[in-house]
């Protein structure tokens, strides 16, 4: 039986590898200066992905993120996209997996599920998920699908964020 498996996966996929080594794309840069500019709280109806491209069937957002003490900090899961953080200033604890306190799915025609981050729930809070205490330098790599939540934000945190979207359901920019 795994054989099988393994036969059929290869297949599935060597494809879509052969077609992302055929298809080239421009490189993408992202200046220090504009995501120096995002090291603050976000302006009303600024996304907080600075890009996002076409990086060969999937698309890749980056972002910075700002997180306030004492600003309400709703869990999220991602289903398609996963994320990964690196803390570029402040300290927090995240919270990931376990269970989303009063979920609720997002619209599909909201701006977080076209613009950000993809379809999925917020919540409340997390009920039985890992700490993870982040500091300036950390990164940490949320997959699809798992619940995050900052449950502690010591004064204020800025972090940078890489969004691997495979089923490129976040719009380009």
């Amino acid at each position: 039986m795994s054989i099988i498996a393994f036969l059929s996966a290869v297949f599935v996929v060597t494809p879509l590898i052969a077609d992302a080594q055929t298809k080239v794309l421009p490189a993408v840069d992202i200046p220090a200066s504009a995501i120096q500019e995002r090291l603050r709280p976000r302006k009303p109806a600024e996304l907080p992905n600075l890009r996002v491209v076409d990086a060969g069937g999937h698309n890749v957002g980056v972002g910075v993120l700002y997180r306030a003490e004492g600003q309400t900090q709703n869990t999220a899961v991602h289903y398609k996209v996963s994320e990964v953080y690196h803390v570029m200033k402040g300290s927090g604890t995240l919270v990931t997996g376990g269970t989303v306190v009063n979920p609720k799915t997002r619209a599909a025609d909201r701006v977080e599920v076209t613009r950000e981050d993809g379809p999925g729930v917020t919540g409340t809070a997390i009920q039985g998920g890992v700490t993870h205490q982040l500091k300036e330098g950390d990164v940490i790599v949320i997959p699809a699908g798992t619940p995050h939540w900052f449950s502690r934000i010591d004064g204020s945190i800025v972090y940078l964020v890489i969004r691997i979207d495979p089923s490129q359901l976040i719009a380009l920019q």
